[in-house]
């Protein structure tokens, strides 16, 4: 190996030999050219010299080497030509070497044009091959040169992969983590909290507290309320981050729903003074499959924020349908956005910098909204100007139920059911959920035995207890839920129906191998209906009907006599009910009668619904619609 200057590397000696391309770059003295060109710089002047190396010089040098060689050439020819002449010919001699020398000058200066041009066309070729020979290691040497910057650009993009595949992993485990630690976290929150509500309720029904004393215990239980809808708007956004909420699309009652919306927030809006207006452009369907739930609290959180940021004017709520496609027009006279509050109004905890800075609320209304209106394949999209109010549009695809025009009149609530008795087992650590579940089922008629824990009820399948159905719950000390039930299920007679009842919604649809399907979840706070229709399904139970046990209750009052709540006590009062969230529904109802004396026979009736569990009759009834009979 040697380096090579013409490469600018090593090189062997089979690929030096090879290579004939370099011109010998190596031994620039052992060239021809070379030498000839260190003895002209001998021989000639200074000046000379920068015109060797050119075109014109190369030529001269090549006549004054053809010239003299030529002419040495043809005079020996001649010479040799002219001998026998003279010896031929003697008297003629001097006749035919002049004939002789002519016919040779003729011919030496023909041959020397012609050599003349072939020099030249040596010469051109030469620099032709020689500009050639420069652009090819120019072009190479710019090669060399892209590939090495190709290389190392290349190495950068691998580097920028792996810092963001590390970012992204990064990003990932943080996601999951947060997702565990309100998943964890969540049934945790819930529990001391409702302890403060409850408290709170208890001492203000307290007469021997003083009014101040009263007044700071209203403010605990107005902030306790708002920290659970800040709990429950976190939990939303984190379910559907993390891709585990699902929607339960059946047919919905779409005309109710958007005129049900409208006349609450009629009334919200005429407590603060503002016109409200509802339109319907053409006809909209009476029934189309979607999730109500969903459809629901998407409509009250873009109207909530309507009502809540305009001081003056009015709110407009405008439904068109057409070709199952459905729009939502919410439209305020409110201060308006910027362009800069536009590109973040969507974002969590988001809060404007005008009159809507100072309102309450998390900041977390539209947030939800865009993203159920994003996982139900729809559009939510706002246009506002500051000082021009705002209107958001929501697009949200419903396709239209044919056959059922009519909402079916709810089911009276069921006095038990046909058959043997059924036995169900409540597993809970928390006493005041298993309370909870046999005051709602014993009556009925089923047989209902309780564990405290996994241990308890593995303790009770062990001893032969053999249930129709177990009520599980998730989080609990010792061995969880899933663990409890993979024990179980290796026990004889273990292959009872589960369903889970937890109160973390992140568990709700989860892959599990203890064979639970994503239908045999009910999260907390439980419905009354769900965990019927759940025990319906799974015990294939035949429900008998009756008339309602009586409740007792102080003497009879009717509809007629009952004086209704502001508006934006209904509008809170009818989220909670949206929610079925009994206990908040009964300290809102406290609150109601507390701050509101003269609703006493509203609130009293209502909460006879709400202990009931009687939710889509209260929700009537607040919207002032059909069911304003269940106040007797």
């Amino acid at each position: 190996m040697a380096h090579c200057p013409a490469y600018q590397g090593s090189i062997c000696s089979l690929c030096c030999t090879l290579d004939a391309r370099c011109g010998d770059a190596c031994k620039p003295d052992a060239r021809l050219a070379s030498q000839w060109s260190a003895a002209l710089r001998a021989i000639l002047p200074r000046r000379v010299w920068p015109y060797l190396d050119t075109g014109l010089g190369h030529f001269l040098l090549l006549t004054t080497v053809i010239v003299p060689l030529l002419a040495a050439v043809f005079g020996l020819l001649y010479h040799q030509e002219l001998r026998p002449l003279q010896e031929l010919m003697p008297d003629a001699a001097r006749t035919a070497q002049e004939a002789l020398r002519a016919g040779f000058l003729k011919a030496y200066f023909a041959l020397l044009v012609i050599a003349g041009i072939v020099a030249w066309w040596l010469v051109l070729a030469h620099k032709s091959r020689q500009v050639a020979q420069e652009e090819s290691n120019r072009q190479t040497h710019l090669l060399v040169r892209e590939i090495e910057s190709h290389r190392q650009t290349d190495q950068a993009l691998q580097e920028a992969k792996r810092a963001a595949d590390e970012a992204r992993r990064a990003a990932e485990q943080a996601n999951q983590a947060k997702s565990r630690y309100i998943s964890a976290i969540s049934h945790e929150l819930r529990t001391p909290l409702n302890s403060i509500l409850g408290y709170a309720q208890l001492m203000g029904e307290d007469a021997a507290l003083p009014p101040h004393r009263r007044q700071a215990v209203n403010v605990i239980r107005r902030g306790g309320e708002h920290l659970l809808s800040l709990i429950e708007g976190t939990l939303d956004i984190a379910r559907i981050e993390a891709g585990k909420l699902t929607l339960s699309a059946r047919p919905m009652q779409f005309a109710d729903c958007v005129h049900e919306m409208a006349g609450l927030f009629e009334l919200q809006a005429a407590a603060k003074g503002l016109g409200f207006r509802f339109d319907v452009v053409g006809t909209i369907p009476e029934v189309v499959r979607a999730d109500e739930k969903r459809v629901r609290q998407i409509l009250i959180n873009l109207l909530g924020n309507a009502v809540k940021f305009t001081a003056e004017g009015r709110v407009t709520l405008r439904v068109r349908y057409a070709r199952e496609m459905a729009r939502l027009e919410i439209a305020d006279t409110g201060p308006g956005m910027s362009a800069a509050e536009i590109a973040r109004v969507f974002e969590p905890f988001a809060r404007g910098e005008g009159a809507g800075a100072s309102a309450p609320g998390a900041g977390l209304g539209l947030t939800i909204a865009k993203m159920l209106t994003d996982l139900m394949g729809g559009q939510l999209a706002v246009h506002s100007e500051p000082g021009r109010g705002s209107t958001f549009v929501v697009r949200l695809f419903l396709p239209q139920v044919h056959g059922v025009t009519s909402r079916a009149a709810a089911p009276a609530r069921p006095r038990g059911y046909e058959g043997e008795r059924r036995r169900l087992l409540v597993v809970d650590n928390e006493e005041a959920d298993r309370e909870l579940l046999v005051q709602l089922l014993e009556p009925l008629g089923f047989e209902l035995r309780t564990a405290a824990s996994g241990h308890d009820a593995l303790d009770l399948l062990a001893a032969g207890l053999a249930p129709d159905a177990i009520l599980m719950d998730l989080a609990m000390p010792g061995i969880d839920g899933w663990e409890t039930l993979r024990r179980a299920r290796r026990l004889p007679g273990g292959r009872a129906r589960v369903a889970i009842v937890s109160a973390n919604a992140f568990d709700k649809g989860l892959d599990n191998d203890a064979g639970v399907r994503a239908e045999d979840f009910i999260l907390k706070p439980v419905r009354h209906a769900e965990l019927l229709d759940w025990l319906q399904r799974a015990l294939s139970l035949h429900w008998t009907y009756g008339e309602r046990p009586a409740i007792p209750v102080a003497p009879v009052l009717r509809a007629s006599d009952a004086v209704r709540p502001d508006g934006e006590s209904l509008a809170s009062l009818a989220q909670l009910v949206q929610l079925g969230y009994p206990r908040g529904v009964l300290n809102k109802l406290d609150e109601i009668e507390s701050a509101q004396p003269a609703t006493a026979a509203f609130c009293q009736a209502a909460r006879r619904l709400a202990q009931a569990f009687e939710f889509e009759a209260l929700g009537r009834q607040i919207a002032g619609g059909p069911g304003q009979e269940a106040l007797r």
